[in-house]
């Protein structure tokens, strides 16, 4: 086992009716005035927001509330909320809703705590913020892991860029995670759910190193993620899926699943790209190139793959490239099976894209040639850019 360490001070509340706890772990951790940060209609829709405001008004604990999240975060959203909060005076952020919404409020969490500092200058690094309002999650959508990660993601709409920070400050002190708040998803929803949890323990999963019982708990949460992931994609009202695919959803996110490896996470940075030029929904965008990004980086350890292919997909060829290749199409069989996307040509939000656009996505990936991409194996533009362009036809695969 090589060295970590591992931290992940979040309390999970986890079961029916757990909401209805939410003001005793507002006061448990601080908590005297709240913004309530959601996303659109759904919210309303179910009863949950007006549940969330009695709640609070019985426990005497003032609230504003800020909705409008969007599926991909955005700056200019979260500035809004900096406002709001500074001018209400919040000592808490409280986030129900999916990764957005939670991701939302732990960027307005920084910005309150470090005005008037604008808080891109944190997600840039030109900045390290170093303090953060307490921030409270109650999780109405299975993907993201954002209530109990250390990661909050957002889009600057002036620019089209998309940017990630990761820091401790970003631990929300409590997740409250009641399986039936998500059983009014659509199907499409909650396939991007399953496509992202799987996601975040794949991008830490395919690394150079290996740790026997890390690798372990990381194939049985995938495989947990597969067999609950097509009953809920059929029926999201199916409590005991739904349930599962949520707890699966912490897990693949809080650092658990990686514990002695290094985050790849070029998956990820290849499909924020997607998302930036193209707002297509996270989850669709990272089976769009998990595929040709696979193939591509294989050969690095083709033992990895092959190892992945036995213990996830059950793959039992004893030739390490047939099993490695047979454990990639397997997945990517998966991802259609489900309504995901795996190619640019098969997602409705992208289409066939011509050559300069896949070089300017490319381009964008490095962040204007300053970085590479990738732990489990490093790639500059030019491996990008054939990322990309073996990802734009359906035909690859």
């Amino acid at each position: 086992m090589h060295a970590f360490t591992y931290h992940c001070p979040t309390e999970i509340v986890f079961g029916k009716d757990a909401q209805l706890k939410t003001a005793d772990y507002i006061r448990k951790y601080g908590g005297n005035r709240v913004l309530l940060v959601y996303g659109s209609g759904s919210i309303e829709r179910s009863g949950l927001l007006q549940q969330l405001c009695q709640i609070l008004t019985e426990s005497q604990i003032p609230y504003e509330l800020f909705g409008g999240a969007k599926a991909n975060p955005t700056l200019e959203h979260a500035r809004e909320g900096v406002t709001l909060a500074r001018k209400f005076g919040a000592d808490f952020i409280l986030g129900a809703g999916g990764g957005s919404v939670i991701d939302t409020a732990k960027a307005i969490a920084i910005g309150a705590a470090n005005a008037p500092t604008d808080i891109w200058q944190f997600w840039t690094r030109e900045k390290t913020p170093h303090t953060a309002l307490p921030v409270g999650a109650i999780l109405t959508i299975s993907a993201a892991g954002s209530e109990s990660s250390d990661s909050a993601v957002l889009t600057n709409l002036a620019d089209g860029v998309k940017r990630g920070l990761g820091s401790e400050l970003n631990r929300p002190r409590f997740a409250i995670m009641n399986p039936e708040l998500t059983l009014t998803l659509p199907p499409y929803q909650v396939a991007c759910g399953v496509t992202d949890i799987m996601m975040h323990t794949m991008d830490r999963y395919f690394n150079p190193l290996e740790n026997e019982l890390t690798d372990a708990i990381a194939e049985a949460l995938l495989r947990t993620v597969i067999a609950n992931g097509r009953i809920a994609v059929q029926d999201p009202h199916d409590y005991d899926s739904m349930s599962e695919l949520m707890w699966a959803g912490s897990l693949s996110h809080n650092g658990l699943t990686g514990l002695g490896g290094s985050k790849d996470f070029a998956v990820h940075q290849l499909g924020h790209e997607l998302s930036a030029m193209f707002d297509t929904a996270h989850g669709a965008s990272l089976a769009t190139v998990w595929g040709s990004w696979a193939k591509f980086v294989c050969n690095t350890k083709i033992s990895r793959f092959a190892r992945f292919a036995k213990n996830v997909w059950g793959v039992t060829t004893s030739d390490e490239t047939q099993a490695a290749m047979e454990g990639i199409e397997k997945t990517v069989a998966f991802f259609r099976s489900i309504g995901m996307p795996a190619s640019f040509e098969e997602n409705k939000d992208i289409g066939l894209q011509d050559d300069t656009t896949l070089h300017d996505l490319a381009y964008r990936c490095t962040y204007h040639r300053t970085r590479t991409i990738g732990t489990f194996r490093t790639l500059q533009e030019e491996d990008i850019y054939q990322i990309y362009k073996n990802a734009n036809h359906t035909a690859k695969f």
